[in-house]
């Protein structure tokens, strides 16, 4: 597989809607192949096409196991056409962004989440999230619709730089430092 280059704030193409995947081809699984990759090296828990330049409908998403809690199981998702179908509950989180490096902000999301999608053998899918894995989704579908964490910052002074002493553990897409 390739590694990606991650577009980062100011490109046009993370501020456009993407499109829709007819259907899921050996191309689409090459690029969310690829994607993959780049998101586990870069380090990061969660990529959407936009943010390596490709206008289409798709993220993946991997948790490793006791991401958030100790018997956590590892969650691993590459979604075609994803869409939040049922949300429950608001929670504030502080989030990062691989295509705004060395940022953070808290963000408003849904506690939980149903969301619709195809998989990479063309088969419709749900997925019923709380917690981080929730939030990612969130985060990863906004990028299909142009829309970065920092739009969704109410409180704006929350948007701060990450310490470049601070040493953060694990990968950091739409998670960072603290859920609230």
């Amino acid at each position: 597989m390739s590694l990606l280059n991650i577009i980062v704030e100011g490109d046009p193409r993370l501020r456009q809607k993407a499109h829709r995947i007819r259907t899921v081809d050996d191309s689409i699984r090459r690029l969310a192949a690829d994607m993959h990759d780049t998101m586990l090296d870069a380090p990061g828990i969660g990529l959407a096409a936009p943010q390596v330049g490709m206008l289409l409908r798709l993220i993946v998403v991997h948790l490793p196991a006791g991401y958030e809690k100790p018997e956590d199981p590892q969650h691993t998702y590459t979604l075609v056409n994803p869409e939040v179908v049922k949300s429950q509950g608001r929670v504030l989180g502080y989030e990062g962004c691989l295509s705004i490096p060395g940022w953070t902000g808290e963000v408003p999301r849904s506690r939980r989440v149903t969301v619709k999608a195809v998989g990479l053998d063309n088969r419709p899918l749900r997925i019923k999230a709380e917690g981080w894995l929730a939030r990612a989704l969130q985060h990863e579908i906004d990028h299909l619709d142009g829309v970065l964490f920092i739009d969704r910052v109410e409180d704006k002074s929350t948007i701060q730089p990450i310490p470049e002493d601070e040493e953060i553990e694990g990968p950091v897409e739409a998670a960072a430092l603290a859920e609230g």
